[in-house]
């Protein structure tokens, strides 16, 4: 049970069921509910919860012992997943959500691409098979036929 604690996949797939979850959750939470509202609902939410575990596990560091470097691309990533978030549930509010989340889901492809473009991280030519079936499949998923 510890490896599977210390696993990078176990996690990932967690985060995939909950990333699921969001999805329904949300879809039904947005329904009589201006979608940024809703996002500012779940924003809240998850700020407490973190912050509770953050002080239930001691985990507080200093403001002075996180880097100006670090600081900045956190902030920049919490722009941007807020932007996302937004974005997403006002894609839920007038989309159904087995069609809206395959298309979020594109990021992966994205990901993909920005980390070979900015990060210099290689993928294989196996690799970049599953990029573009996952594009496939996510534009398969979302088309209305």
């Amino acid at each position: 049970m510890r490896s599977l604690l210390v696993s990078w996949q176990f996690w990932a797939l967690l985060s995939a069921v909950f990333a699921a979850l969001t999805a329904i959750f949300a879809k039904v939470g947005v329904e009589n509910v201006d979608s940024d509202l809703a996002t500012f609902i779940r924003t809240v939410t998850i700020l407490l919860v973190i912050g509770a575990i953050l002080t239930a596990r001691e985990q507080w560091q200093g403001w002075g012992a996180i880097s100006t470097r670090t600081f900045t691309f956190l902030i920049l990533s919490g722009l941007a997943t807020g932007a996302s978030w937004l974005c997403y549930f006002r894609a839920l509010k007038i989309g159904d959500a087995a069609r809206v989340a395959p298309i979020d889901k594109l990021s992966v492809v994205l990901v993909a691409l920005f980390g070979v473009l900015f990060l210099g991280e290689r993928l294989s030519e196996w690799n970049w098979a599953g990029v573009a079936l996952i594009a496939a499949g996510a534009v398969l998923v979302a088309y209305r036929g």
